[in-house]
């Protein structure tokens, strides 16, 4: 019996694309770059947007401040007001096949708190950033509750400039164990290659928080999972590509784009990132680079860009 997806417009495209060996219009070849670069910038990140050239990122990643009074960079007056100047500027600065993934939750109570609902909304009724998908990071550990369901997870958006983004779902493809591959390879309805590949992991991710004595902690307070970073930078950038982190906090896109091959600007206008990047270069595993690298820490931007366009091989 067929599914939905066997009557889904987009998904009968994809797959006549495929079986044609014609490539979507958002494919494109790279080759692996020998030497990724990275910049640590100590900076307000509005002021540093602002200085960053029109389509010059691949993938925005930033978990912002909640305001919630975690500490001096989590306290605002009018969160959303504040807000609206950087998401103003996400749209300039993403390439055409660029993505933006902004972290956040759903459990505050009044505007002065950060609310993803308040940032979903301006999005989609005063820029012109395209909703893709909402994730959600789904934990099993947290804090208890009293007058409510205790919370359990975290949500992000997934925004994109145009319907032509860039998405690499192989790259993220969760491996089958072999007892269900030959259970589902009995199915003529399903793609052998794709049974071979991996399932799709969906929008639920199920990944841990870091507890208190993980070894991935750098002293951060609101440090993300390695992993759950990994994913997005697997799948919504290329190797050689740039990500930008405009609230890079504890450096962990850095730490992610360095074992993956892709450059990197963080920025936070708390200097203590750059002790906390410093722990993620210490706790790396050589093993897993792919290619060389270099940190520069506040380097003259046009400079610092130059060198990331030059090693970028990019053929769309």
């Amino acid at each position: 019996m067929a599914n939905k997806s066997h009557f889904n417009a987009g998904h009968i495209a994809m797959n006549t694309l495929k079986k044609n060996g014609v490539a979507h219009s958002s494919h494109i070849e790279t080759k692996a770059p020998v030497k990724t670069y990275h910049g640590l910038f100590t900076q307000d990140a509005v002021e540093f947007l602002r200085k960053m050239p029109d389509a010059s990122v691949q993938l925005i990643l930033i978990d912002p401040p909640y305001n919630i009074d975690l500490a001096h960079w989590d306290t605002f007056e009018n969160y959303l007001d504040w807000a609206k100047q950087w998401l103003d500027e996400i749209y300039r600065v993403l390439s055409d096949i660029g993505n933006c993934v902004i972290f956040g939750g759903f459990q505050y109570q009044d505007l002065k708190k950060g609310d993803l609902l308040e940032i979903m909304h301006y999005t989609r009724h005063h820029t012109d950033l395209r909703f893709t998908n909402l994730v959600i990071w789904y934990y099993k550990n947290g804090m208890s509750a009293h007058r409510f369901f205790a919370n359990r997870h975290e949500e992000a958006i997934w925004l994109s400039k145009t319907k032509n983004y860039f998405f690499d779902l192989d790259s993220v493809r969760v491996p089958f164990d072999e007892k269900t591959k030959k259970l589902y390879k009995r199915d003529r309805r399903l793609n052998p290659e794709s049974v071979e590949k991996g399932k799709n992991p969906t929008n639920v991710w199920e990944i841990g928080r870091l507890n208190g004595n993980s070894v991935e902690r750098v002293g951060h307070p609101t440090q993300k999972p390695l992993e759950l970073i990994r994913r997005f930078v697997k799948g919504l950038s290329y190797p050689g590509s740039l990500v930008l982190d405009f609230f890079a906090g504890s450096g962990t896109t850095g730490r992610v784009c360095i074992e993956e091959s892709r450059n990197s600007i963080l920025v936070d206008n708390d200097p203590k990132m750059l002790e906390y990047f410093k722990q993620h270069t210490k706790n790396m595993n050589g093993s897993l680079f792919s290619a060389e690298h270099c940190i520069e820490i506040n380097p003259e931007l046009p400079r610092f860009l130059n060198l990331v366009s030059k090693d970028c091989e990019v053929k769309i």
